[in-house]
């Protein structure tokens, strides 16, 4: 089992900046994919970033250029480092190890 902490949501205006961080334990290997994900009311979980444990990145078109997603190997975990937040950007945002595993999530509120 794997477990995930998510940390860092909150409210912030639109243009504003937030990080969050996700921890993750117990059963963890070397090799891995973690990434985020988020789901707006109403709406399907989407991808938002993944990143891979050799660093390779990749983005949902609507947050390129504007999140950046980063791993520590050595303490088992990643950030989403989000700026220029827009309304559209509300969501909660999940945590996810090696496709399987899920956080239970950091609320995101991007409004004026």
């Amino acid at each position: 089992q794997v477990q995930l902490v998510e940390s860092g949501g909150g409210s912030v205006q639109p243009g504003g900046s937030l990080r969050l961080s996700c921890a993750a334990s117990g059963s963890i290997f070397s090799i891995n994919t973690m990434g985020w994900y988020r789901q707006a009311p109403g709406k399907e979980r989407e991808l938002v970033a993944t990143i891979t444990s050799r660093g390779s990145t990749n983005y949902a078109d609507s947050v390129k250029g504007r999140f950046t997603i980063s791993g520590d190997n050595a303490k088992n975990t990643v950030y989403l480092q989000m700026n220029s937040l827009k309304p559209d950007d509300t969501a909660v945002y999940y945590c996810n190890y090696a496709y399987t595993f899920w956080g239970k999530g950091t609320l995101v509120t991007v409004s004026s």
